[in-house]
Protein backbone atom coordinates (compact mmCIF):
# COMPACT_ATOMS: atom_id res chain seq x y z
CA UNK A 1 0.00 0.00 0.00
CA UNK A 2 1.61 3.16 -1.07
CA UNK A 3 1.71 6.69 -0.07
CA UNK A 4 3.98 9.93 0.23
CA UNK A 5 5.47 11.77 3.03
CA UNK A 6 7.85 15.15 3.30
CA UNK A 7 10.70 14.16 4.28
CA UNK A 8 13.71 16.17 4.90
CA UNK A 9 18.11 15.53 4.32
CA UNK A 10 19.88 14.98 6.81
CA UNK A 11 22.68 17.01 5.31
CA UNK A 12 21.18 19.93 3.20
CA UNK A 13 17.61 20.19 4.99
CA UNK A 14 15.83 20.33 1.19
CA UNK A 15 12.61 18.98 1.29
CA UNK A 16 11.38 16.14 -0.20
CA UNK A 17 8.11 14.11 -1.12
CA UNK A 18 9.31 10.40 -0.78
CA UNK A 19 7.14 7.18 -1.16
CA UNK A 20 6.57 5.02 1.92
CA UNK A 21 3.89 2.01 2.41
CA UNK A 22 1.49 1.86 5.57
CA UNK A 23 1.24 -1.57 4.88
CA UNK A 24 3.44 -4.64 2.98
CA UNK A 25 1.92 -7.80 2.57
CA UNK A 26 4.25 -10.25 0.78
CA UNK A 27 2.34 -12.24 -0.30
CA UNK A 28 0.79 -9.82 -2.52
CA UNK A 29 3.54 -8.11 -3.41
CA UNK A 30 6.87 -10.73 -2.99
CA UNK A 31 9.15 -7.95 -4.27
CA UNK A 32 9.22 -5.88 -1.68
CA UNK A 33 10.63 -8.37 0.89
CA UNK A 34 14.05 -8.03 -0.31
CA UNK A 35 13.65 -4.40 0.25
CA UNK A 36 12.47 -5.13 3.76
CA UNK A 37 15.37 -7.24 4.63
CA UNK A 38 18.35 -5.29 3.18
CA UNK A 39 16.78 -1.56 4.80
CA UNK A 40 16.66 -0.15 1.21
CA UNK A 41 12.72 0.33 0.92
CA UNK A 42 12.77 3.01 3.42
CA UNK A 43 16.17 4.81 1.96
CA UNK A 44 15.75 8.07 -0.32
CA UNK A 45 18.67 10.23 -2.18
CA UNK A 46 18.70 13.74 -1.94
CA UNK A 47 18.49 15.68 -5.68
CA UNK A 48 20.22 18.02 -4.38
CA UNK A 49 23.14 16.83 -2.68
CA UNK A 50 23.63 13.32 -3.23
CA UNK A 51 23.11 12.06 0.77
CA UNK A 52 21.00 9.13 1.33
CA UNK A 53 18.42 9.29 4.21
CA UNK A 54 16.39 7.37 5.77
CA UNK A 55 12.74 7.63 6.09
CA UNK A 56 11.07 7.07 9.33
CA UNK A 57 7.42 6.27 9.04
CA UNK A 58 4.35 3.80 10.23
CA UNK A 59 4.54 0.44 8.71
CA UNK A 60 2.98 -3.10 8.84
CA UNK A 61 4.78 -5.66 7.99
CA UNK A 62 2.70 -8.78 7.10
CA UNK A 63 3.97 -12.30 6.00
CA UNK A 64 0.86 -14.79 5.94
CA UNK A 65 2.66 -17.66 4.93
CA UNK A 66 4.87 -17.09 8.19
CA UNK A 67 1.96 -16.00 10.27
CA UNK A 68 4.14 -12.69 11.18
CA UNK A 69 2.96 -8.92 11.68
CA UNK A 70 5.90 -6.65 12.17
CA UNK A 71 4.28 -3.27 13.42
CA UNK A 72 7.25 -0.41 13.47
CA UNK A 73 6.00 2.89 14.65
CA UNK A 74 9.25 5.07 14.91
CA UNK A 75 9.30 6.56 18.87
CA UNK A 76 7.50 10.02 18.72
CA UNK A 77 5.79 9.42 15.59
CA UNK A 78 1.76 9.24 17.37
CA UNK A 79 1.01 10.05 20.66
CA UNK A 80 0.30 7.23 23.17
CA UNK A 81 -3.32 7.11 23.12
CA UNK A 82 -3.41 7.05 19.53
CA UNK A 83 -0.49 3.83 19.45
CA UNK A 84 -2.99 2.22 21.64
CA UNK A 85 -5.86 3.17 19.46
CA UNK A 86 -3.96 1.49 16.31
CA UNK A 87 -2.87 -1.58 18.33
CA UNK A 88 -6.50 -2.38 19.40
CA UNK A 89 -7.87 -1.73 15.55
CA UNK A 90 -4.63 -3.94 14.14
CA UNK A 91 -5.94 -6.81 16.63
CA UNK A 92 -9.40 -6.20 16.41
CA UNK A 93 -9.61 -9.49 14.28
CA UNK A 94 -8.44 -12.02 16.66
CA UNK A 95 -9.26 -15.22 14.62
CA UNK A 96 -7.71 -14.05 11.77
CA UNK A 97 -4.20 -13.57 13.82
CA UNK A 98 -4.56 -16.87 15.93
CA UNK A 99 -1.07 -18.42 15.73
CA UNK A 100 0.38 -15.16 14.43
CA UNK A 101 3.73 -14.04 16.31
CA UNK A 102 2.97 -10.43 16.57
CA UNK A 103 5.83 -7.66 17.25
CA UNK A 104 6.07 -4.27 17.52
CA UNK A 105 9.40 -2.30 17.07
CA UNK A 106 10.88 1.86 16.39
CA UNK A 107 13.60 1.46 14.05
CA UNK A 108 13.87 -0.46 10.62
CA UNK A 109 17.39 -2.34 11.92
CA UNK A 110 14.48 -4.36 14.33
CA UNK A 111 12.22 -4.82 11.59
CA UNK A 112 14.94 -6.28 8.83
CA UNK A 113 16.44 -8.21 12.44
CA UNK A 114 12.53 -9.71 12.79
CA UNK A 115 12.55 -10.55 9.84
CA UNK A 116 15.42 -12.32 9.33
CA UNK A 117 14.76 -14.18 12.53
CA UNK A 118 11.42 -15.30 10.76
CA UNK A 119 12.51 -16.46 7.96
CA UNK A 120 15.59 -18.55 9.29
CA UNK A 121 12.61 -20.30 11.89
CA UNK A 122 13.62 -18.95 15.21
CA UNK A 123 11.95 -17.36 17.73
CA UNK A 124 13.00 -13.50 18.38
CA UNK A 125 13.02 -14.19 22.41
CA UNK A 126 15.36 -17.23 22.03
CA UNK A 127 17.38 -14.78 20.19
CA UNK A 128 17.26 -12.66 22.45
CA UNK A 129 18.39 -14.78 25.62
CA UNK A 130 21.18 -15.44 23.07
CA UNK A 131 22.37 -12.05 22.71
CA UNK A 132 22.78 -12.16 26.51
CA UNK A 133 23.92 -15.22 27.03
CA UNK A 134 26.69 -13.85 24.62
CA UNK A 135 27.13 -10.44 26.45
CA UNK A 136 27.61 -12.44 30.08
CA UNK A 137 30.45 -15.08 28.22
CA UNK A 138 32.51 -12.21 26.56
CA UNK A 139 31.97 -9.93 29.23
CA UNK A 140 34.80 -11.81 31.66
CA UNK A 141 37.27 -12.44 28.92
CA UNK A 142 39.98 -10.28 28.66
CA UNK A 143 39.99 -9.53 24.48
CA UNK A 144 36.32 -10.33 24.35
CA UNK A 145 34.75 -9.65 21.23
CA UNK A 146 32.02 -7.71 22.78
CA UNK A 147 30.05 -4.92 20.81
CA UNK A 148 31.06 -1.27 22.69
CA UNK A 149 28.68 -0.45 25.16
CA UNK A 150 25.45 1.17 23.29
CA UNK A 151 26.23 -0.87 20.32
CA UNK A 152 23.01 -2.81 19.13
CA UNK A 153 23.61 -6.31 18.35
CA UNK A 154 21.43 -7.77 15.38
CA UNK A 155 20.69 -11.42 14.20
CA UNK A 156 21.78 -11.58 10.42
CA UNK A 157 21.85 -15.35 9.27
CA UNK A 158 22.52 -18.59 9.91
CA UNK A 159 25.51 -20.05 8.15
CA UNK A 160 27.78 -23.02 7.93
CA UNK A 161 27.36 -26.77 8.29
CA UNK A 162 26.41 -26.14 11.91
CA UNK A 163 23.85 -23.44 11.88
CA UNK A 164 26.20 -20.72 13.50
CA UNK A 165 24.18 -17.79 14.43
CA UNK A 166 25.88 -14.37 12.98
CA UNK A 167 25.41 -11.37 14.60
CA UNK A 168 26.27 -7.80 13.58
CA UNK A 169 26.92 -4.37 15.35
CA UNK A 170 28.46 -1.47 14.09
CA UNK A 171 32.13 -0.26 15.75
CA UNK A 172 34.61 2.02 14.20
CA UNK A 173 32.82 2.84 11.39
CA UNK A 174 32.17 -0.77 10.07
CA UNK A 175 29.89 -3.32 10.71
CA UNK A 176 31.30 -6.22 12.72
CA UNK A 177 30.29 -9.76 13.42
CA UNK A 178 30.04 -11.92 15.92
CA UNK A 179 28.62 -15.78 15.87
CA UNK A 180 27.35 -17.97 18.18
CA UNK A 181 26.80 -21.22 18.10
CA UNK A 182 23.55 -23.23 17.49
CA UNK A 183 24.06 -25.19 20.91
CA UNK A 184 23.17 -21.95 22.31
CA UNK A 185 20.40 -20.89 20.54
CA UNK A 186 19.15 -24.57 22.10
CA UNK A 187 20.25 -24.09 25.51
CA UNK A 188 18.60 -20.85 25.77
CA UNK A 189 15.17 -22.61 24.02
CA UNK A 190 15.63 -24.64 26.69
CA UNK A 191 15.70 -21.84 29.38
CA UNK A 192 12.37 -20.66 27.51
CA UNK A 193 10.86 -24.23 27.97
CA UNK A 194 11.50 -24.26 31.69
CA UNK A 195 10.48 -20.47 32.56
CA UNK A 196 6.97 -20.41 31.33
CA UNK A 197 6.68 -16.82 32.93
CA UNK A 198 8.57 -15.54 30.29
CA UNK A 199 6.11 -14.86 27.48
CA UNK A 200 5.60 -12.05 24.60
CA UNK A 201 2.60 -11.05 26.32
CA UNK A 202 -0.84 -9.58 24.50
CA UNK A 203 -0.97 -7.85 21.22
CA UNK A 204 1.96 -6.18 20.13
CA UNK A 205 4.94 -7.09 22.05
CA UNK A 206 7.86 -5.85 22.01
CA UNK A 207 10.51 -8.56 22.23
CA UNK A 208 14.42 -6.67 22.68
CA UNK A 209 17.06 -6.08 25.52
CA UNK A 210 14.37 -4.12 27.77
CA UNK A 211 12.10 -6.92 27.61
CA UNK A 212 15.47 -9.62 28.53
CA UNK A 213 15.93 -7.22 31.33
CA UNK A 214 12.70 -8.10 33.23
CA UNK A 215 13.61 -11.78 33.76
CA UNK A 216 17.99 -11.00 34.15
CA UNK A 217 18.30 -8.28 36.65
Amino acid sequence: MNKSIHATCSACGAARVVPAWSLVNVREEPQLKEKVRDGSLFLWECPHCGRTNLARYPLVYHDPDARLMVWMMPDGVLPPAQMDLLEKQLTAQEDALEGYTLRRVEDVGSLMEKVAVADAGLDDRVVELCKYVMRMEEDGKPSGNLPPEGAVLRFFRMEGADNDLVFTYPADGRIQGLRCGFNVYEDCAGILRRNPEMTAGGGFARIDADWTAKYFK
